[in-house]
């Protein structure tokens, strides 16, 4: 593995941040919020919600790529490894730490971690499709760090 392979995957992770937050604000909150909608609602006791079929749409690139440059480890496959990464991330993140779907990471001092719990409590305070804010996952605004 060379710096360049090993940049490829982080940029590439960096970069769904801003995919995650223009998809999140504009296509979840926008044309696909049928799909979305059952995250703002009110928790009821199923295991999915049509919100996690986004899981597949966002997996689907990073599978591409991995498929596409796994035998020779060509610049698609380590684009494809930042891309599942930061799937794996998100899940870690939004739908264990902060959604709790399985009770682990309830407790946390970390000032980031409780900036980030708080941020996306904003997000789903607003239960509709409009009026919302903190579409990122790794990234919110300063004000969430007090």
């Amino acid at each position: 593995m060379t710096i360049i392979n090993i940049s490829i995957t982080i940029i590439s992770f960096i970069a769904m941040e801003f995919v995650a937050w223009f998809t999140h604000k504009y296509i979840m909150h926008g044309i696909l919020w049928e799909l979305h909608r059952d995250h703002h609602q009110p928790k009821k006791k199923y295991i999915f919600q049509k919100n996690d079929y986004f899981f597949l749409i966002f997996a689907a690139p990073g599978i591409i790529l991995i498929m596409t440059g796994v035998s020779d480890l060509s610049y698609f496959f380590w684009a494809g490894l930042g891309i599942t990464l930061y799937g794996f991330a998100y899940f870690t993140i939004h739908d264990i730490f902060i959604h709790q779907r399985f009770k682990v990471f309830r407790n946390t001092s970390s000032k980031y971690l409780n900036g980030l719990r708080k941020a996306h409590k904003i997000h789903h305070k607003n239960t509709g499709k409009k009026n919302c804010e903190n579409f990122g996952m790794l990234f919110f605004s300063p004000k969430y760090w007090k």
